[in-house]
Formats: structure tokens, sequence, C-alpha cells
């Protein structure tokens, strides 16, 4: 092995355990501040999240397709975290990068160009899901 190649290994390894570290901290974030969200023990926050989970279960409509309209709200309302959460449910429930970026074209249709920001935000997170 040459030196370029080497280090072009190298290079892609550390990218890849940054873009691993990137979802593994979202995640994280999220987990920790849910629970102590839930540990405040609020009944109108505790029916929030539980209308929130049972809305995006299989019914008339797959968990993929109710995730791929979450994703496109989430944009339109510009809320990262929001855009987040959806990718990953999406890339969870097998939406493909093709469908990924005609719902990112629905949602910069419907949100117009002051989605865009989240767009470039949207698709760096949907790549470090893909690795």
């Amino acid at each position: 092995m040459t030196f370029a190649l080497l280090a072009r290994l190298f290079l892609n390894f550390k990218i890849k355990l940054q873009m691993d570290q990137a979802v593994n901290e979202f995640n994280d974030y999220r987990s920790k501040m849910n629970e102590r969200i839930m540990a405040g023990d609020n009944l109108v926050m505790k029916r929030l999240f539980n209308l929130d989970s049972n809305t995006y279960s299989d019914g008339a409509l797959s968990v993929k397709t109710k995730e791929m309209l979450g994703l496109v709200a989430s944009m339109v309302l510009r809320c990262d975290d929001c855009i987040k959460y959806h990718l990953q449910k999406c890339y969870e429930n097998k939406v493909t990068k093709e469908e990924v970026f005609e719902v990112f074209a629905i949602a910069n249709i419907v949100g117009g160009t002051i989605v865009i920001p989240h767009l470039r935000r949207a698709v760096e997170f949907w790549e470090q899901l893909e690795t």
C-alpha cells in the first residue's frame, strides 16, 4: 500500500467516525431530554408524546408514508431536530435515497426557498445515516 492510499483510508475512516458521532450525539441528546421531560410527570406532556407516537403507527397509511409526510412538514416548519428525527425514521423504514430526494423537492416547493438551508443540513444528515 502506498502512503497516499493509507492516508486516504485513514481520512475516510475519520470522516465516518465523525458522521457516526453526529448521529449518536443527536440520538443521545434526544433520549436524555425526553427522559427529563417525562420525569416532570406532566399528564399533558405524556399525552402529547403518546399521541405523537400513535400518529406514526401503521394505519390506512404505512409508517414509511407517514414518516415521509412528517419529514415534509418538518422541513416546511424549519425544525432541524424534527427533520433529523424523521430522516432517521425514514432510513429505518427503508426509504430510498431517490424517495428522500423527492420528499426534499416537495418540501421545498411547499415551503419555498427559505427551506434550502434546512435542505442542506438534511442532505448532510442523510449521508451520515447512509455511512
